[in-house]
């Protein structure tokens, strides 16, 4: 039944615009597929899907940006697309601020990048906020912040 799910998701990401987990939630339901928000939600994490400007998009297993969902490699590894990855699909610039560090980001990609850097845990990091296009990284001090600031720098080339 999740093959069948995540089957259907990929089809619906790639032939349509779905601008909502909820459209896509009302979709799948149509095609016989209840799911809850939460299962949904999963699916969408380990199909690699995210949110971007165009709606629900797939970032390509070979890391050159974002594509339309196509069928996933069964030994396609597991984890979610890395703070470099999703900073070179959707990161514009990042600046430092005192002891924090504020991400911008196309229109949507916040919070894919603010998970990320969560996902990855970076020692330098006590958390994230995102917005729709903009992630406020809080760092523990001023030295930490410019550390981030630097990482994110040599991705984003600016």
């Amino acid at each position: 039944m999740k093959t069948e799910r995540h089957n259907a998701i990929q089809e619906l990401v790639g032939s349509s615009l779905i601008q909502s987990q909820d459209e896509l939630r009302r979709k799948l339901r149509r095609r016989g597929f209840a799911v809850t928000q939460a299962t949904l939600s999963r699916d969408l994490h380990e199909l690699h899907l995210f949110k971007g400007p165009s709606g629900y998009t797939m970032v390509n297993p070979n890391g050159n940006g974002v594509s339309t969902a196509t069928a996933l490699d069964e030994e396609e590894d597991d984890r979610p697309p890395g703070v470099a990855e999703l900073l070179e699909t959707f990161g514009m610039r990042s600046q430092q601020a005192m002891n924090l560090v504020v991400i911008g980001t196309v229109m949507g990609g916040a919070q894919p990048v603010a998970a990320a850097l969560d996902y990855e845990q970076w020692p330098e990091v006590i958390g994230t906020i995102a917005g729709d296009d903009t992630v406020l990284v809080i760092c523990q001090d001023l030295r930490r912040a410019g550390e981030v600031q630097a990482r994110l720098q040599s991705v984003l080339g600016n």
